[in-house]
């Protein structure tokens, strides 16, 4: 199948915090006690300032409150992409509308200089 130098090169390559399998609709299909469980658990996370691991929670359950606060962390932050990527995944259109104007706005400025 493979030969050891290509598994060696698949496994120093493989991201530290491994592969999250989630279907190509973007969330996991779960009943509602197990969604509220995790939802939980991604609060849990995000009270921590377990940011990475709570956003991997909710992109799996598709909470989309949790990835709104997630964007707003990442824009306070300055991980404008990040934040616009959790936007997205929360459908937050009116958010996402927000930041893009800030950031069409930044590059208003660049140009007339």
């Amino acid at each position: 199948m493979f030969k050891n130098n290509q598994k060696e090169f698949i496994f120093n390559n493989m991201p530290k915090e491994g592969f999250i399998k989630i279907p190509k609709s973007g969330s996991v299909n779960i009943n509602s006690r197990d969604k509220v469980l995790l939802v939980r658990k991604g609060n849990e996370l995000m009270n921590q300032k377990d940011y990475e691991q709570a956003k991997r929670v909710f992109l799996a359950v598709n909470y989309s409150a949790g990835l709104i606060r997630l964007g707003e962390y990442y824009q306070d932050e300055g991980k404008i992409y990040e934040a616009l990527k959790m936007y997205k995944s929360a459908n937050a259109n009116n958010k996402l509308n927000t930041l893009t104007e800030k950031m069409a706005g930044v590059l208003r400025l660049w140009i007339e200089r």
